[in-house]
């Protein structure tokens, strides 16, 4: 009788054909790890070859043609008008007004329409020398409120969406003029335009100011009324009337020329401004050099011999600062100078 704990042969044989099988399936399960770990690290050095080449993905139906920059610049050239407007309305309506740029977008024409509400107060507007429209929208919470205003009211504004009536489009008219020049101001940066208030609608799908696939954009910013009321007010830019500036539209550019684009009005104005500041104008007939003991001896009727002549020019200064050379003498019984010349700043010393 066999011992139970000794394997036979045929036992032995089948052990050894079984692990020599194990083997095999590792040796297989190995080669697989390999292949896929190599398909892996050449996935991935691809990815990274795209990755230093600048590839990215681009949507055709929705292209970007406003770069960062570009939205950055309209940013704040929209935030310098947004704050101008503000103090604008608040001294016009006698109430107090706040305007924040919400955001800045690019989207298609379509897309905007869609997405705005009806009806809404619109204003089609023209920035002359640029070519196109851009379309101002105003919400009824705002419009309402501002018409309330002027009508004699405390700015309520209405729940409600409605059109206006024939009156209140008259006198959102007359708000939507103020926000164009207001706008056109803000634009001196980038060039001097003249901008004009060409209609008013209440749909923008009855608008087409650009096909329904070009990309516009859209600056929102959010209006608050004596902080009980609060709407919002948006600027789409079309791209073909923006095409001519992107150049200029960066907000490198803006900072550099921020301050040097002044026009024959602007400079009036400053003119006229300082028309009415005064000034301190003084004649000095000249100087004399005396001891101390002679300074305190100065009594009434002494007389002091100056270093100037009779016939010396003498220097007139404005804010003690040295313009003309004048002759003295009495006009309608007062004493005056007849100005004879102007001070070669080069020469004078004081």
């Amino acid at each position: 009788m066999s011992d139970p704990d000794i394997l036979s042969q045929s036992e032995i044989d089948n052990l050894l054909s079984s692990l020599a099988v194990g083997l095999e399936n590792i040796e297989e399960v190995r080669r697989q790890d390999n292949i896929v770990l190599q398909d892996t690290a050449i996935i991935e050095g691809m990815s990274s070859d795209e990755d230093k080449k600048g590839y990215k993905l681009y949507n055709f139906r929705r292209p970007d043609k406003f770069s960062k920059d570009h939205l950055r610049a309209l940013h704040d050239i929209h935030k310098e008008f947004s704050r101008q407007l503000a103090l604008i309305l608040t001294a016009y309506l006698r109430m107090h007004i706040d305007i924040d740029v919400v955001s800045v977008d690019q989207l298609t024409y379509d897309e905007f329409a869609r997405s705005m509400p009806n009806p809404i107060t619109i204003g089609i507007l023209e920035l002359n020398p640029l070519p196109g429209q851009i379309l101002l929208g105003m919400s009824h919470e705002v419009t309402s409120s501002i018409v309330d205003r002027m009508l004699g009211g405390t700015g309520i504004s209405e729940t409600k969406a409605r059109e206006l009536t024939d009156i209140e489009e008259a006198l959102s008219r007359k708000v939507l003029d103020k926000i164009t020049k207001t706008l056109e101001d803000s634009w001196k940066s980038i060039l001097p335009a003249q901008g004009a208030v060409v209609g008013i609608d209440s749909n923008y799908t009855l608008i087409q100011i650009t096909s329904p696939g070009e990309i516009v954009a859209l600056v929102t910013l959010e209006i608050q009324i004596s902080g009980r009321h609060s709407g919002l007010m948006s600027l789409c830019f079309p791209y073909p009337v923006l095409e001519s500036v992107l150049s200029q539209l960066s907000s490198q550019h803006i900072f550099q020329t921020k301050g040097m684009i002044s026009t024959a009005e602007d400079k009036q104005k400053i003119l006229t401004r300082l028309g009415t500041s005064s000034m301190q104008v003084n004649v000095m007939l000249g100087s004399a050099d005396i001891t101390v003991k002679d300074l305190f001896e100065l009594k009434i009727g002494d007389v002091l011999k100056l270093d100037s002549l009779v016939k010396d020019n003498l220097v007139l200064k404005v804010n003690q600062i040295p313009k003309f050379l004048a002759r003295p003498g009495i006009h309608n019984g007062r004493v005056a100078v007849n100005v004879t010349d102007i001070v070669d700043e080069n020469d004078y010393n004081e």
